[in-house]
């Protein structure tokens, strides 16, 4: 099995505790809110919302829905690091076993907070995949990130 890896650092006005509570506590229900249009459901399928949680996030685009299974790895409110998996959907191929994601938030020295993500993809033995075709996804983690950003900077009360 190959494994192709690549980080990721994006700063945002948003402190380090309400970005943290948005994209690790509060993510599911936050999508939905900032993201109709992309994301229609998320469900939890095994476990209790804790290390070890597998849910169902169900994507809403154009005329064809689709799907992905997501386990939490770790979730650490103190260090502020958020590590889980997917593990399956429609979209993964054949190719892919899984995409993990190593997520922490550090405090930036304007205030706001800087997210680090560690992404590795494991490849399946003897399986060619292009890079490009591995860094797809890279761009909706990003708009999905903007949208929540937007949406705390609009909403402060928001995920305190």
């Amino acid at each position: 099995m190959g494994v192709f890896t690549y980080e990721n650092e994006t700063t945002t006005p948003i402190a380090p505790t309400r970005m943290f509570n948005a994209l690790a506590v509060e993510t599911d229900k936050l999508s939905i809110k900032v993201a109709p249009h992309i994301i229609k459901s998320t469900e939890i399928i095994e476990g209790d919302g804790g290390v070890g949680t597998i849910k169902k996030i169900t994507f809403q685009e154009g005329p064809k829905e689709g799907y992905m299974k997501h386990k939490i790895d770790s979730i650490n409110k103190d260090n502020m690091t958020y590590n889980y998996s997917i593990i399956g959907g429609d979209f993964m191929t054949d190719k892919v076993e899984k995409i993990s994601h190593e997520n922490k938030i550090v405090a930036s020295p304007d205030g706001g907070s800087i997210l680090k993500v560690k992404t590795s993809i494991y490849i399946v033995d003897g399986a060619d995949v292009s890079e490009d075709a591995m860094k797809g996804g890279q761009a909706k983690g990003a708009a999905m990130f903007k949208a929540i950003e937007a949406y705390l900077l609009a909403n402060p009360n928001e995920c305190n």
